[in-house]
């Protein structure tokens, strides 16, 4: 299978060199240039398997330039118990009949991320050594919390490669900063960006994107490529546990096979909910997808009308995560709905240049008629939490708090009983101040881990391990730059003159 890219659609390069580049060199995100089919059987068929055996089955109807040992080897090497706290790897979780939640964080980050993150080094390093790569790669992150420290800690120390994580300054949480700039690892490099996420995405892709910058990095034998989801290699690892999911509901006999279920997703740069739309298109039964997000909603609004526009106000939530206006992947949708690389192309160039778009009606029609989407306030994600400790004993982070209330909302408006997944991207302990706070706890004045330990008491959960051990570690990385000068740091970092 080749991969082109959605601003030119003439660029074709195979799964390792999509892995190895991450963006293509006029902007573009790759995508396989056609969508594999899963028979229902082929599903049927997975209900008995462990999560690295349906992995072995999706995988490699994308990567069809890796072997099947290289395959097996990266999932084998990624999902284990040792790196995982749930045998399932993404257990799925039933609160009602109609209410399932697919908890993503029990990696070692306690984030979604580490679904992909922890098999990305992997691909990468084997597509490497495909193309003949014998360059040192650079990856170069942008993330909004969660992203920088499951990259971070998927790459440290691999061999023949280098990390460099940008973060904004006020726009994470406590837990969030200590988690990236504790790293270890003797390849990493963390820094703080003055301003908001969408300022340190356009600030990595204005570098990825740099004539002058390309030139130098070649004359030193270096190479970017890209961690965040821009990268094939991190959108592809999601589809798998989309089936798994629907796979393990199959097992516990909550559904049949071929019964359709919706998708509640909280998302702000639209990678995740991306992740479902190709399983849908691939054949799992999938009704509809329901995109959540916070107050900044550009997504929502994006569903609703047809029109995608940036320029509003930005606001920093208790769902840092999801503080995104440019959602980068929904570039891949819209080349999806269209395959018109000019018409992509169009739509970023008007972007770049107004900080809005509207698309065809073609387009709309088919977004509308697949995805509903809605938005939920700090206020309304804290209740939702409320409740939830209250009717399920379940405590949900802030971010699957927001798909939790735009999921309820669209029930009673829709009155749509299909059984959903809600796919819950983070450990409450991430978030623990304003989980607490919903859960009707003084939080004021009390550091990170008397937080930590006072959640764990309330919701009966141990804390993880590994945000635990952080009151032990020293901070390692504390720069902090304007987002003009991210270059600058890259520099430094990687001794370039």
């Amino acid at each position: 299978m080749r991969y082109v890219s959605t601003r030119d659609e003439k660029v074709s390069v195979s799964s390792a060199e999509a892995i190895v580049q991450g963006l293509s060199h006029e902007g573009g995100l790759f995508l396989p240039e056609s969508i594999p089919s899963v028979s229902l059987d082929e599903i049927g068929s997975m209900a008995s398997m462990t999560y690295n055996e349906r992995a072995k089955k999706i995988l490699p109807l994308f990567l069809t330039d890796f072997t099947a040992e290289e395959i097996a080897n990266c999932v084998d090497s990624a999902y284990t118990t040792d790196n995982f706290a749930s045998e399932k790897i993404a257990p799925v979780k039933k609160l009602t009949d109609e209410t399932h939640v697919l908890e993503l964080w029990h990696g070692p980050t306690c984030a979604f991320k580490d679904m992909a993150l922890q098999i990305l080094p992997y691909l990468l390093t084997t597509s490497m050594k495909k193309t003949g790569v014998d360059k040192e790669v650079v990856i170069l992150v942008a993330t909004s919390g969660d992203t920088g420290k499951a990259a971070l800690e998927g790459f440290k120390d691999v061999e023949g490669t280098k990390i460099i994580v940008f973060y904004p300054c006020d726009g994470v949480s406590g837990i969030q900063k200590l988690q990236m700039c504790t790293q270890s690892g003797k390849n990493v490099y963390v820094a703080a960006v003055k301003g908001n996420f969408d300022d340190a995405q356009n600030g990595v892709k204005a570098i990825f994107t740099s004539a002058e910058c390309e030139k130098k990095m070649a004359e030193n034998k270096k190479t970017f490529s890209s961690a965040n989801s821009i990268n094939w290699g991190r959108l592809v690892p999601q589809i798998v546990y989309y089936f798994s999911a629907y796979a393990d509901m199959l097992s516990a006999g909550d559904i049949e096979l071929g019964e359709k279920i919706n998708v509640c997703v909280p998302t702000g740069n639209f990678g995740n909910i991306l992740a479902a739309y190709y399983a849908k298109c691939m054949g799992l039964p999938v009704n509809k997808l329901i995109c959540a997000s916070n107050m900044n909603n550009v997504l929502t609004d994006f569903i609703a009308s047809g029109t995608y526009d940036k320029n509003r106000r930005f606001y920093t939530t208790i769902s840092p995560s999801m503080d995104i206006l440019i959602s980068s992947n929904l570039e891949r949708l819209l080349y999806l709905l269209s395959h018109e690389s000019g018409e992509v192309a169009g739509y970023m160039a008007q972007l770049k240049e107004s900080g809005k778009y509207t698309v065809s009606d073609a387009i709309k029609e088919k977004v509308t008629e697949c995805f509903a989407a809605g938005c939920a306030s700090d206020d309304e994600a804290e209740k939702t939490i409320g409740e939830y400790v209250e009717k399920f004993g379940y405590t949900p982070d802030t971010h699957t708090a927001v798909a939790l209330n735009v999921y309820d909302n669209y029930v009673k408006t829709t009155g749509d009983k299909t059984k959903t997944v809600i796919a819950s991207t983070a450990s409450p302990f991430k978030f623990n101040a304003a989980v607490l706070s919903a859960m009707g706890e003084e939080t004021e004045g009390k550091d990170e881990f008397a937080l930590l330990r006072l959640l764990s008491e309330r919701s009966g959960m141990k804390a993880p391990r590994a945000l635990s051990e952080l009151e032990e570690k020293q901070v390692r990385f504390a720069d902090v730059f304007e987002k003009e000068k991210m270059i600058d740091a890259v520099y430094s970092f990687l001794n370039i003159e």
